[in-house]
């Protein structure tokens, strides 16, 4: 039995949403943010020494970051399934936007949210267009990407849209990176939204509306999440 150690609101959901689209059994471990500074509570350090989450348990292994976990998870368990094959044609995408997601996406995002934070909204400083014109040129990166694939990978749908999903989703909640005139991302977060998997690891992960929703694709999730 893998145990998952999750934070609400947090990158421990593509976790639970992996296994939900494997159908492995878990248990969930379920931690809240401190209602002042946001951060996670110190149990998690009894977990994992960094204090984050997720952590993943798998008998004696103690695995934390998200992208080690998916990979560890689909190496062992997977079968083959939401990976591509090092053989095929895909696998230079799939590799390349699954390490993406959290090397440069999540990462930019997160110096504009800090940035905006640290100077105020109202800020004259130069700082701030600068990084958003360096976040725009990711994001137009990713839209452009998916005019040519319905999804990151080629025409299946894998793990690295499970990685790339979250600066759309659940880190609107931190950081909205704004979607306006990007209608091939809103198309593919409209595909994720349908599937049955993402809405049961939604759900189990706490959400009771898709976090990538808006006025086009929000939903509230009613799906059974099974653990």
């Amino acid at each position: 039995m893998l145990t998952v150690h999750h934070l609400n609101v947090s990158q421990s959901e593509r976790i639970i949403w992996l296994l939900e689209e494997l159908e492995l059994p878990y248990e969930l471990v379920l931690y809240q943010r401190d209602p002042v500074t946001q951060f996670a509570p110190p149990e998690l350090r009894e977990v994992h020494p960094v204090g984050t989450a997720p952590v993943l348990v798998d008998d004696a292994v103690v695995l934390g970051e998200s992208g080690a976990i998916i990979e560890y998870i689909l190496a062992r368990y997977g079968e083959g399934r939401l990976a591509v094959p090092v053989a095929s044609p895909e696998y230079p995408d799939y590799l390349y936007w699954f390490h993406y997601a959290n090397a440069s996406l999540v990462s930019w995002s997160m110096v504009n949210w800090m940035a905006g934070m640290a100077v105020g909204p109202d800020s004259n400083s130069p700082m701030l267009p600068v990084l958003r014109q360096r976040l725009d040129r990711h994001l137009e990166m990713v839209e452009n990407r998916l005019s040519q694939a319905d999804y990151f990978a080629g025409a299946e749908f894998t793990a690295a849209d499970i990685m790339m999903h979250f600066p759309f989703g659940t880190m609107k909640a931190f950081y909205d990176v704004g979607l306006d005139n990007r209608p091939n991302i809103k198309a593919w977060l409209a595909r994720i939204s349908d599937r049955p998997g993402y809405q049961r690891g939604m759900k189990a992960a706490g959400h009771e509306q898709d976090p990538a929703g808006d006025g086009n694709i929000g939903r509230v999730i009613g799906l059974d999440s099974s653990t």
